[in-house]
């Protein structure tokens, strides 16, 4: 299970930018994919997440409304558009996977809980000026 997170880069703020997470060695139609991120000095935290079926999405209350999540099974890669970004969203965003295990699918069921998602890419840098 690889993920490969990539789309960073230095935006002004009220800009946009999408952000790619390109999965390997697992198909994404069976795993819940989180975004999360890490600003400096700071925990990292959820940011958004899309169930395994893709019919479930949450997000943080801090990005309602200006993040999206999607994904292209047929890539199998998943997408975060960030719109009317802001100097705070300033952060390396890391995307994670979890496996629906038959019962509970982890997006849906605990939505942004960082531990409940097993699998890591390494993170992209997003930079936000003002």
């Amino acid at each position: 299970v690889q993920l490969q997170a990539s789309g960073g880069g230095l935006v002004q703020a009220g800009g946009s930018r999408r952000l790619s997470c390109a999965a390997s060695g697992f198909t994404l139609a069976y795993y819940a994919i989180g975004w999360f991120r890490q600003a400096p000095g700071k925990e990292r935290e959820g940011v958004s997440c899309i169930s395994s079926g893709g019919g479930r999405t949450y997000y943080a209350d801090s990005v309602k409304g200006r993040f999206t999540i999607s994904r292209d099974v047929a890539k199998n890669t998943v997408y975060l558009q960030m719109n009317s970004l802001k100097p705070e969203d300033t952060a390396v965003y890391y995307c994670a996977a979890d496996p629906f295990n038959g019962a509970i699918d982890t997006c849906a069921g605990y939505g942004l809980a960082r531990d409940e998602y097993h699998f890591w890419g390494q993170g992209t840098l997003v930079t936000v000026s003002s």
